[in-house]
């Protein structure tokens, strides 16, 4: 039974997809069979990973619409261990098309429910907004992982995440729990980003993975090649912090079993 984690924030720039493609590539790294999905219109995961988002017949965009199945638009293995539901800006008219959809906040549940089972771990990369795909992705999630930047606004626009949540649980998804903070970008060399850690610690009821990502050049440039920092560069700090939080959430899971 796969544990599916959304990994969220509405405010971009905060290392969304970042964590959800090294923490995938990580898990993967540690033999679990993971599945990535992208419902992020601008197609980053999917590049993220060396998929070439432009020339991709279906994405996650034809299977919501009803266009294809879900096997017509996953790409197996595209890293050992990893699977993909790409997306590209096809994506963006989503939101307009589900408009009087009936059931449009389940579509992704109900694709997903049907192979859950095949993976370790399904993570979800959802847009920096507050929309019916990040709704989507909320109702068919376990948890939501929340990345949270070591600067100065790191907590505004919390409260509104958790308040979305929230109404996810009581009215679509009563099971959705917060899997949890974890940090992004952070500066050792600054005061700041340690006042941003304890700030949210003290203000924060919520699990605070003990791994905190730091900031990194190398975490940086991978993007652009194509590969996740494990496959990278494997030696970097980058790559090092997500193996530790890959290892902190697979773990978490079998403390919970």
């Amino acid at each position: 039974m796969g544990r599916i984690i959304a990994i969220a924030n509405q405010k971009g720039g905060v290392g969304k997809t970042t964590t959800s493609t090294n923490l995938s590539s990580c898990l993967a790294e540690l033999g679990k069979k993971v599945l990535l999905i992208d419902i992020d219109p601008q197609g980053n995961a999917t590049s993220g990973v060396g998929v070439d988002k432009n020339n991709l017949e279906n994405t996650v965009y034809e299977m919501i619409i009803g266009e294809c199945e879900l096997n017509d638009c996953l790409l197996s293995n595209v890293i050992d261990n990893l699977d993909l539901l790409p997306s590209n800006v096809n994506l963006s008219g989503a939101e307009i098309d589900l408009i009087g959809v009936e059931s449009r906040e389940f579509i992704l549940k109900k694709q997903i429910d049907v192979v859950k089972d095949n993976y370790d771990f399904i993570i979800i990369d959802c847009p920096p907004s507050l929309n019916m795909l990040t709704v989507n992705a909320m109702t068919t999630a376990d948890t939501i992982l929340v990345p949270i930047q070591c600067e100065y606004y790191a907590l505004e626009g919390l409260s509104q995440l958790i308040h979305t949540i929230n109404l996810v649980k009581e009215r679509l998804n009563p099971e959705l729990e917060i899997e949890g903070v974890v940090f992004t970008m952070y500066d050792a060399r600054t005061n700041l980003s340690l006042e941003v850690v304890e700030n949210v610690k003290a203000n924060l009821k919520q699990t605070v993975y003990k791994t905190i990502i730091p900031r990194n050049i190398r975490l940086a440039e991978a993007p652009s090649h194509g590969l996740p920092i494990n496959l990278y560069d494997s030696k970097s700090a980058g790559a090092e912090s997500y193996r530790l939080l890959a290892e902190e959430v697979a773990n978490r899971g079998l403390e919970e079993e």
